[in-house]
């Protein structure tokens, strides 16, 4: 229907700084060639954030399909694209800045309290409606988001 009517969606893109450039990312950034460590990092955190507690909340994918469908569609987020660059891509020492162009969702919400907590790495996050400041485990909202 949408189509029908020329309705277009904006995509979720995430970004990250490091070292003045400014890498953007989007769900399909996923399919070019050159991001397989991208891909591997994820899934090694995964691994690792479930042995911690995380459980990927899939309750507001409103696709019909599976449910490891939507924990994949889940996984492969921009602005977890863009947290998995930055921990690849800088020192350990620096704040991670994502800006996401729309509101963060909950799982990555959660994704990201358990990545500060594990990582030890502070992450700030810009999302559409708020700032969000993880560290140790807990966000600024207070996990309202």
């Amino acid at each position: 229907m949408m189509n029908y009517r020329g309705i277009r969606k904006v995509p979720g893109c995430g970004s990250i700084e490091i070292e003045n450039v400014v890498y953007e990312f989007v769900v399909s950034t996923l399919m070019e060639k050159g991001y397989e460590e991208l891909y591997k990092m994820l899934v090694d955190m995964k691994k690792e954030l479930k042995v911690a507690g995380y459980a990927t909340y899939t309750d507001m994918v409103s696709y019909d399909i599976e449910e490891e469908e939507k924990e994949n569609t889940l996984m492969y987020s921009s602005e977890k694209l863009a947290l998995a660059f930055g921990l690849l891509k800088s020192s350990p020492d620096m704040t991670l800045r994502i800006v996401k162009n729309l509101r963060i969702c909950q799982d990555c919400h959660q994704f990201f309290k358990l990545v500060s907590l594990l990582y030890r790495r502070d992450i700030a996050v810009r999302d559409r409606p708020r700032f969000h400041h993880f560290s140790g485990g807990t966000c600024s909202c207070k996990d309202y988001w």
